[in-house]
């Protein structure tokens, strides 16, 4: 299912002109629906697949007015790939968070309000969390912002997402829940609801939805597209079956039933 990407190291190169990446810069793509975004990617030792996920980004057809990638503490290269990538592409932004030892969920917000206060400045419409794992096709954003401005009442919106096989059958799953790989906030709701909390265990993609609806947002999983999740979730330290206790435990702190968790055990 692997989608066709630029053959270029980082897709079409654009000339810079001696343009800064926090100068502001125009996007005709952008006024396709007259609307823009904005991307943040907290990302940590994703050298073997931010390369995809920046290529899936170039090629869209309405690009992000701000990209930015955080490293949060990366040490395999990943930055450099990133950084060669941002010099090609005045709109997309590399900074650098410090070492730390320790992976928690906590340092993944912490890196994306990092990148957050790069672009809270400028004049967008939507702002997306981005995973820097995944790839997808390159009317994947575009298709996100014509749904959600058929709908003003959606404050949150994304896809399904494809490990080996596509994670959710949206035939037993909720629909109105939205997969954290990459969650479309439109601004109002995204400030409203005080952005990411910094849960140390989890569950920072579920609170934003939960918060998201009980400020009034309506949230939606939109099932015409999907992106690729090239590592399985959670398993950058830890084994599968660990990854779907934890997974497990978090589920039950959140509410759901011990049935349930059997059945998606037995399905899963």
């Amino acid at each position: 299912m692997e989608q066709m990407m630029p053959d270029a190291a980082c897709g079409s190169v654009h000339e810079v002109d001696g343009r800064s990446a926090h100068t502001t810069i125009s996007h005709t793509e952008s006024n396709k629906l007259g609307l823009s975004y904005v991307l943040v990617t907290p990302a940590r030792d994703e050298a073997a697949f931010i390369e995809k996920t920046i290529k899936s980004v170039i090629a869209q057809t309405i690009r992000p007015l701000r990209w930015v990638i955080v490293s949060d503490g990366s040490t395999d290269g990943m930055v450099e790939i990133a950084e060669r990538c941002a010099s090609e592409h005045p709109w997309i932004e590399v900074i650098q968070m410090p070492e730390r030892a320790e992976r928690h969920f906590a340092g993944k917000v912490r890196a994306f309000e990092a990148g957050y206060a790069r672009v809270k400045g400028l004049n967008y419409d939507f702002i997306a969390s981005l995973d820097g794992d995944v790839s997808f096709g390159p009317d994947y954003f575009e298709y996100l912002l014509e749904m959600s401005a058929r709908n003003p009442k959606i404050g949150l919106a994304g896809t399904n997402y494809c490990e080996e096989k596509l994670r959710y059958d949206y035939r037993y799953s909720n629909i109105e829940d939205v997969p954290g790989a990459c969650q479309l906030f439109r601004r109002d709701c995204f400030e409203a609801i005080g952005g990411y909390q910094p849960i140390k265990a989890g569950g920072v993609d579920l609170v934003a939805v939960l918060r998201a609806r009980m400020g009034g947002w309506e949230t939606r999983t939109f099932t015409d597209r999907h992106l690729i999740h090239h590592r399985p979730q959670g398993t950058a330290t830890a084994k599968p079956w660990v990854v779907h206790f934890r997974d497990g435990q978090h589920d039950y702190r959140f509410g759901g039933h011990p049935l349930w968790e059997a059945f998606r055990a037995v399905i899963g």
